[in-house]
Protein backbone atom coordinates (compact mmCIF):
# COMPACT_ATOMS: atom_id res chain seq x y z
CA UNK A 1 0.00 0.00 0.00
CA UNK A 2 1.49 3.19 -0.96
CA UNK A 3 0.04 5.30 1.67
CA UNK A 4 -0.63 9.48 1.00
CA UNK A 5 1.87 11.38 2.99
CA UNK A 6 -0.77 13.81 4.33
CA UNK A 7 -2.16 10.24 5.74
CA UNK A 8 0.50 8.65 7.27
CA UNK A 9 0.20 7.63 11.25
CA UNK A 10 -3.70 8.48 10.55
CA UNK A 11 -6.67 6.00 11.47
CA UNK A 12 -7.60 4.14 8.22
CA UNK A 13 -4.69 6.05 5.97
CA UNK A 14 -5.67 6.56 2.70
CA UNK A 15 -3.20 5.54 -0.49
CA UNK A 16 -1.53 8.35 -2.86
CA UNK A 17 -3.27 7.80 -5.70
CA UNK A 18 -6.95 8.49 -4.13
CA UNK A 19 -5.91 11.32 -1.74
CA UNK A 20 -3.15 13.83 -3.32
CA UNK A 21 -1.95 12.31 -6.78
CA UNK A 22 -5.25 13.52 -8.55
CA UNK A 23 -4.49 17.18 -6.99
CA UNK A 24 -0.87 16.70 -8.27
CA UNK A 25 -1.49 15.52 -11.09
CA UNK A 26 -3.78 18.34 -12.26
CA UNK A 27 -0.44 19.78 -14.05
CA UNK A 28 -0.36 16.97 -16.23
CA UNK A 29 -3.79 17.58 -17.34
CA UNK A 30 -6.26 16.39 -14.78
CA UNK A 31 -8.99 18.83 -13.88
CA UNK A 32 -9.37 17.85 -10.40
CA UNK A 33 -8.97 20.79 -7.85
CA UNK A 34 -8.77 21.42 -4.73
CA UNK A 35 -12.41 22.66 -3.37
CA UNK A 36 -11.52 23.51 0.63
CA UNK A 37 -8.35 25.29 2.61
CA UNK A 38 -8.50 21.92 4.28
CA UNK A 39 -7.97 19.73 0.85
CA UNK A 40 -5.50 22.27 -0.51
CA UNK A 41 -3.06 22.09 2.72
CA UNK A 42 -2.95 18.27 2.75
CA UNK A 43 -2.20 18.31 -0.97
CA UNK A 44 0.29 21.11 -0.48
CA UNK A 45 1.81 19.25 2.35
CA UNK A 46 2.14 15.83 0.64
CA UNK A 47 3.86 18.08 -2.48
CA UNK A 48 6.40 19.30 0.25
CA UNK A 49 7.01 15.79 1.29
CA UNK A 50 7.33 14.55 -2.36
CA UNK A 51 9.45 17.60 -3.55
CA UNK A 52 6.26 18.52 -6.09
CA UNK A 53 8.17 21.79 -6.24
CA UNK A 54 5.55 22.90 -9.34
CA UNK A 55 2.66 22.28 -7.65
CA UNK A 56 3.62 24.43 -4.83
CA UNK A 57 3.87 27.36 -6.75
CA UNK A 58 0.96 26.95 -8.51
CA UNK A 59 -1.00 26.20 -5.87
CA UNK A 60 0.29 29.84 -4.19
CA UNK A 61 -0.95 32.93 -4.31
CA UNK A 62 1.54 35.21 -7.06
CA UNK A 63 2.11 38.04 -4.34
CA UNK A 64 3.64 35.36 -1.86
CA UNK A 65 5.19 32.74 -3.84
CA UNK A 66 8.86 32.91 -3.87
CA UNK A 67 10.37 33.60 -7.25
CA UNK A 68 12.59 29.86 -6.93
CA UNK A 69 11.43 27.05 -5.00
CA UNK A 70 14.00 23.86 -5.19
CA UNK A 71 11.50 21.14 -3.08
CA UNK A 72 13.00 18.07 -3.15
CA UNK A 73 11.68 14.38 -1.62
CA UNK A 74 12.16 14.68 1.99
CA UNK A 75 11.30 11.32 4.04
CA UNK A 76 11.79 13.94 7.64
CA UNK A 77 8.22 14.53 7.75
CA UNK A 78 6.71 11.83 9.75
CA UNK A 79 3.26 12.97 10.59
CA UNK A 80 0.53 15.48 9.92
CA UNK A 81 -2.57 16.64 12.10
CA UNK A 82 -5.21 18.83 11.13
CA UNK A 83 -6.32 20.68 14.20
CA UNK A 84 -9.03 23.14 12.69
CA UNK A 85 -10.23 24.15 9.45
CA UNK A 86 -12.82 26.74 8.05
CA UNK A 87 -13.75 28.40 4.78
CA UNK A 88 -10.50 30.48 4.51
CA UNK A 89 -7.50 28.99 6.95
CA UNK A 90 -6.50 25.35 8.35
CA UNK A 91 -4.58 25.30 11.40
CA UNK A 92 -2.22 21.96 11.25
CA UNK A 93 0.64 20.45 13.09
CA UNK A 94 3.24 18.70 10.92
CA UNK A 95 5.74 16.58 12.74
CA UNK A 96 9.30 15.34 11.46
CA UNK A 97 12.27 14.30 12.81
CA UNK A 98 15.92 15.72 12.09
CA UNK A 99 19.52 15.06 13.68
CA UNK A 100 18.42 16.82 17.07
CA UNK A 101 15.42 14.97 17.57
CA UNK A 102 11.53 15.44 16.85
CA UNK A 103 10.29 18.58 16.21
CA UNK A 104 6.27 20.17 15.51
CA UNK A 105 5.74 22.94 13.41
CA UNK A 106 2.19 24.16 13.70
CA UNK A 107 0.64 26.60 11.07
CA UNK A 108 -2.47 29.03 10.16
CA UNK A 109 -2.51 28.74 6.77
CA UNK A 110 -4.85 31.98 4.82
CA UNK A 111 -6.27 30.34 1.47
CA UNK A 112 -8.05 32.76 -1.06
CA UNK A 113 -9.75 32.94 -4.39
CA UNK A 114 -7.17 33.72 -6.85
CA UNK A 115 -8.14 33.20 -10.94
CA UNK A 116 -10.96 31.25 -10.25
CA UNK A 117 -8.42 28.55 -7.61
CA UNK A 118 -7.93 28.18 -4.07
CA UNK A 119 -4.39 28.80 -3.01
CA UNK A 120 -2.37 29.49 -0.71
CA UNK A 121 -1.88 33.28 0.58
CA UNK A 122 0.80 32.86 3.87
CA UNK A 123 0.90 31.39 6.98
CA UNK A 124 1.98 32.01 10.37
CA UNK A 125 4.12 29.52 12.09
CA UNK A 126 5.40 27.86 15.26
CA UNK A 127 8.08 25.66 15.94
CA UNK A 128 8.14 23.40 19.11
CA UNK A 129 10.59 20.50 20.26
CA UNK A 130 9.22 17.23 21.18
CA UNK A 131 10.36 15.88 24.37
CA UNK A 132 9.20 11.89 24.39
CA UNK A 133 9.35 10.16 27.76
CA UNK A 134 10.99 6.23 27.66
CA UNK A 135 7.25 4.98 27.56
CA UNK A 136 5.57 7.06 25.04
CA UNK A 137 4.91 5.80 21.66
CA UNK A 138 7.81 6.48 19.24
CA UNK A 139 6.83 9.41 16.78
CA UNK A 140 8.60 7.90 13.94
CA UNK A 141 5.18 5.64 13.20
CA UNK A 142 7.05 2.22 14.22
CA UNK A 143 4.15 1.61 16.96
CA UNK A 144 6.98 0.91 19.48
CA UNK A 145 7.93 3.05 22.71
CA UNK A 146 10.12 5.42 22.17
CA UNK A 147 12.96 4.18 24.79
CA UNK A 148 13.03 0.83 22.33
CA UNK A 149 13.14 2.81 19.28
CA UNK A 150 14.85 6.37 18.21
CA UNK A 151 15.90 7.00 21.87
Amino acid sequence: MNICPCQKQQDNPVEYQHCCKPFHDRLAGSTQKAISPKQLMRSRYSAYVLGLDNYLQRTWHSSTCPHSLSAQPDDQWLKLEVLADSASQVRFKAFFKDQDGFHCLEETSDFVIENNHLVYLSGVTQMHTITLNRNDVCLCGSGKKFKKCCQ
